[in-house]
């Protein structure tokens, strides 16, 4: 009886010994990868100079190669679907280096620049010539992915950043780059809301697997049923995150079977067509009203005011990342000029969070008087000195040299406001 146990027992374990590999097969992320674009120190230094980029803020200590990389995530049906984005990597970097997951903003058209020296991949390629290694995800159904994307919707978004950080582990052996295990995570505007939710979604879901060292999301609509949901009833400037919203939560809540039925006419026949991932949002807004509320049918607008269990309203407040209690560090970057996103929105979070007895949360302003567009430049700055305080030591994260931030101060003075 022992001796057929035992054949019996050995033969499940050779069995799980030939199962395995097909386990971890299934398990990896990483579709393809390709270097499309190497960022050498001089061509850097000539392009920061050109742009006034002044060496205190910005020093280049390293070539950067920017990888693409497709990989495997899904939909929050669990549907398998690829996604994108780009890998930034400090050429010749000893040792294992520093990392941030950089999450950008707003964006309605699919397709992006590969690796080009201009808006947010500008921020990642410079955090990256200065020693960090930046992972900067596409989102669900934006640059090569599939499908649409689902915006401002907390678990595609944290989702989609978990994956493409697994697919840059696998990537990284063929490379030969080591990178620490503390993930530092940013991102501006939609991207702090992504930040938020990816460091949220971490600790809530995966604290054993990642490990966040410290985030900074900047401008973020962090309170989407409360603070934020206010632009809706009030001339607005970004009319278009209105529709945006309602058909991307349709999608994944199946709110309404037709979900243009809720718009007044004309909206109901033009807006969709906007937002098939060949436009920009500069198209919806132009042919909208001032206030955004008002290409919904009013009947829809008196229930969204007079019940709490309307469906949109609900499914705002599940996708607000505002009301938890983070473990690592958290710095929230604002700008009190910020027409686009209220900075109250970061004022909000820091409250709700300490309530819940965080510890190391605090609302950084970034400036009083810049836009939402000019603060960019000026928070993600003030993010990296943050997050090298770190690396020299700081358990709770400082807001940097002071000379540098006196430096700064005058710039902002001489920089115009927009938004």
């Amino acid at each position: 009886m022992l001796t057929k146990l035992y054949f019996k027992a050995s033969l499940a374990a050779i069995a799980l010994l030939f199962c395995l590999p097909l386990m971890a097969v299934d398990g990896l992320k990483l579709t393809s990868s390709n270097l499309v674009k190497t960022h050498t120190k001089e061509e850097l230094k000539k392009k920061f100079k050109e742009n006034r980029v002044p060496s205190f803020i910005i020093k280049v200590k390293y070539t950067v190669d920017v990888y693409e990389i497709l990989y495997k995530t899904q939909l929050p049906d669990g549907t398998p679907v690829t996604a994108s984005g780009l890998y930034f990597v400090p050429k010749g970097r000893k040792g294992k280096i520093p990392t941030i997951v950089y999450h950008h903003g707003t964006q309605v058209e699919k397709s992006r620049g590969d690796g080009v020296l201009h808006g947010e991949q500008a921020i990642s390629t410079g955090y990256a010539c200065s020693g960090y290694a930046v992972i900067m995800p596409d989102y669900i159904g934006l640059g090569k992915g599939e499908g649409l994307h689902i915006y401002q919707h907390y678990e595609s978004e944290a989702q989609a950043s978990v994956d493409m950080i697994r697919a840059v582990r696998e990537l990284n052996k063929d490379i030969n780059v080591s990178l620490r295990d503390e993930l530092f995570i940013t991102g501006y505007s939609q991207g702090g809301h992504a930040a938020m939710s990816l460091h949220k979604f971490i600790e809530e879901k995966y604290p054993t697997e990642f490990k966040v060292k410290a985030s900074s999301p900047m401008s973020g609509a962090y309170d989407m049923a409360g603070v934020q949901s206010e632009v809706m009833f009030k001339p607005y400037a970004y009319q278009g995150y209105l529709p945006y919203l309602l058909f991307s939560y349709n999608r994944v809540y199946n709110m309404y079977p037709n979900v243009n039925t809720i718009f007044k006419a004309p909206f109901d026949t033009l807006l969709m067509p906007l937002f098939d991932g060949s436009h920009n949002m500069g198209d919806a807004n132009r042919i909208m009203p001032p206030i955004p509320k008002d290409v919904i049918k009013d009947s829809i607008v008196d229930l969204y005011k007079s019940s709490a269990d309307f469906p949109f309203r609900k499914y705002l407040a599940e996708n607000s990342v505002a009301n938890w209690k983070p473990n690592a560090p958290v710095q929230m970057c604002y700008c009190e000029g910020d027409q686009q996103v209220t900075y109250r929105n970061a004022l909000v979070a820091e409250a709700n969070m300490k309530k819940l007895g965080a510890k190391n949360v605090r609302a950084f302003r970034v400036g009083k008087k810049q836009g939402h567009v000019t603060c960019a430049m000026f928070a993600a700055i003030h993010t990296k000195m943050y997050f090298d305080s770190f690396l020299k030591g700081s358990k709770k994260g400082r807001k940097g040299p002071v000379i540098k931030r006196w430096l700064l101060n005058i710039a902002k003075k001489k920089v115009p406001s927009q938004d």
